[in-house]
């Protein structure tokens, strides 16, 4: 072969490998877009959705602000990081047991989230649960397959608040966690409590039951007035950092619609929720 062949043959090899480095880049460029700024043009969709479902949403960050406009899909993925998944929340501002609730806002929800620092003492056992009573905002509940739809989602969990009071100071002869409190409460799907939740609420009680400190701030996400949250937004770390997440969980059920601005849902069995 000529110098010159084997040159152009060279080039060519190095041009296909540019080109599928810079389709790979544009790809990962256009899928941050659609990631970043709720919903895609139709064009964008139509490419996006040639990609890898499991691959696309892998790596899935979003800005804070972005929260509240985000729109699920069905089929993706019930959970989104934050912050590439990591709090934003200040290790050494822990100085003492407590819980800082938050006021009810205008329409009487918890927008504005809760924040606890918690300890190993507030880890509590399911025993002294008693009957919820709380109607949060959008509440309706309703019942599919003999089950409810919705929740009470608590901010703080029950299960580790144990000692603290309705006005979030520690008492050592209160052996119970925060349950029937309206600064606590907002109208979450049993999907969103029970399947996605719990996850996190699980490795905060890991970490305190290995002796750590952990800020814990959760903050449900209202779009404008609406009254049923879209979503809830989770963030934990412990003062020695093994413990560590920023995660935006959306609000949803399996086969169901709610009209976020009211509560009210309808039976819809395209809508598909992966389990994470």
């Amino acid at each position: 072969m000529s110098q010159h062949k084997k040159y152009h043959k060279t080039y060519r090899r190095k041009k296909k490998s540019t080109w599928l480095k810079t389709i790979t880049a544009a790809i990962v460029i256009l899928a941050g877009m659609w990631l970043g700024v709720g919903q895609p043009s139709t064009s964008l969709t139509a490419f996006v959705n040639n990609i890898s479902h499991s691959v696309f949403h892998t790596n899935k960050s979003v800005a804070t602000d972005q929260l509240a406009k985000l729109d699920y899909h069905s089929g993706d993925p019930s959970y989104v990081f934050v912050n590439h998944n990591k709090a934003k929340l200040d290790p050494n501002s822990w100085k003492t047991n407590k819980v800082i609730y938050s006021d009810l806002d205008n329409f009487n929800r918890t927008s504005a989230g809760n924040l606890a620092y918690l300890e190993p003492r507030n880890v509590v056992s399911d025993e002294n649960r008693v009957r919820q009573y709380i109607e949060p905002t959008a509440w309706h509940q309703k019942f599919m397959d003999g089950q409810p739809i919705i929740n009470r989602g608590h901010l703080i969990a029950y299960s580790i608040s144990g000692g603290i009071s309705t006005s979030g100071v520690y008492h050592p002869n209160d052996i119970s966690g925060d349950q029937n409190n309206p600064k606590n409460l907002f109208t979450q799907t049993s999907f969103s409590n029970q399947r996605v939740q719990t996850i996190f609420e699980s490795k905060i009680r890991e970490s305190l039951r290995r002796g750590n400190k952990v800020i814990f701030f959760a903050k449900p996400i209202f779009r404008g007035n609406e009254l049923m949250a879209r979503g809830i937004h989770l963030e934990a770390i412990s003062t020695n950092r093994s413990l560590n997440f920023n995660v935006y969980l959306f609000n949803l059920q399996p086969n169901i619609q709610f009209d976020y601005a009211t509560g009210r849902s309808h039976v819809d069995r395209n809508m598909k929720v992966p389990e994470p």
